[in-house]
């Protein structure tokens, strides 16, 4: 749900648009608990969330979508291509403030005072840091921030003195890069930063269990591009477990040239193929009962709303309270 300006999400919103009228019935469908969307236009007074959210089938009465990094005036030529303002100057890819942003939304209370945003760290500041093999000048390391978009841990009420914290966030694809690999080593690091924190590895403190890692992550486990060691580092940390999510659609899309599980796809891209690369991992102490993909096989209910809205396909997980 990103536009090429800023309000234009919100004029289709206020229209018939078919991507926003499919990404209504999806929602509807799946109708989620709590919800995290990627690639959405963010504006300072939030008028398309805010918009979007009452035209569901059932608004949500919670979220949290503080500015992002997206379209944020570095001052730097991060790029290194002698040009200042561009797109890729910005702290997170942009043509303007927001564009393709992060809003988390939910039927339970968000405790929004207690969320930690980390938006802000630089990417030189994360500790073990592969900033230096990306070949960024000085001055572009003294402001380039780490987060794309953002990383965000949300605590959501569960229960009477009881939380479920989320950790979401969106990394930069790690391709349109040159042999520097700019944007592979900070896709890697920014699954890096999850590892760290996890870990005890920051300033501050992890989260308490029960937690859940939820967000675009940009990067296929096995297939396309990328720098996949700190991704597989956390998997295999112990905080967290992959319910693998599957869909029938993805099955069935199979890329010849491909090694992993078709039907663990999440994403239809025309260059790349079909990759897996938004992921929702609960953390190790909480029960899975279902998981899914919103990726039908073709001429089956919902197969034309997932193909209209997005790319990038829904995932979803249920998990059992504590």
């Amino acid at each position: 749900m990103s536009r090429s300006g800023p309000g234009l999400l919100l004029q289709d919103i206020g229209k018939d648009d078919p991507q926003i009228a499919a990404v209504r019935g999806i929602i509807a469908a799946i109708s989620p608990d709590i919800l995290l969307l990627t690639g959405i236009d963010w504006d300072f007074d939030g008028q398309a969330l805010g918009a979007l959210n009452l035209t569901l089938a059932e608004p949500y009465p919670y979220f949290y979508a503080p500015r992002p990094n997206n379209g944020m005036e570095s001052g730097a030529d991060l790029d290194g291509n002698g040009l200042l303002g561009e797109a890729r100057d910005a702290q997170g890819y942009g043509r303007f403030p927001g564009q393709g942003g992060m809003a988390l939304l939910s039927r339970r209370p968000i405790l929004a005072d207690e969320a930690r945003d980390f938006t802000g760290l630089l990417w030189r500041d994360l500790p073990g840091t592969m900033i230096g093999k990306a070949d960024i000048s000085e001055d572009a390391q003294a402001v380039q921030r780490l987060s794309s978009s953002a990383h965000w841990d949300v605590p959501v009420e569960i229960g009477v003195g009881a939380q479920l914290h989320i950790l979401a966030f969106a990394a930069t694809p790690p391709v349109f890069d040159g042999p520097e690999d700019r944007n592979g080593w900070r896709n890697h690091d920014e699954a890096a930063f999850w590892l760290r924190y996890l870990d005890g590895d920051l300033p501050e403190p992890p989260p308490p269990q029960p937690f859940v890692l939820m967000g675009d992550f940009n990067l296929d486990p096995v297939d396309g591009e990328g720098q996949r060691a700190a991704f597989h580092a956390l998997l295999a940390s112990g905080h967290l477990q992959d319910p693998k999510p599957r869909s029938a659609g993805a099955a069935l899309a199979v890329d010849a040239d491909h090694m992993g599980d078709a039907a663990l796809d999440t994403a239809d891209f025309d260059g790349p193929g079909n990759l897996r690369v938004e992921y929702v991992l609960p953390s190790s102490d909480l029960t899975v009962a279902a998981a899914g993909v919103v990726w039908p096989p073709p001429n089956a209910p919902l197969a034309d709303a997932a193909a209209t809205a997005s790319r990038q396909k829904l995932v979803w997980v249920d998990i059992v309270l504590p």
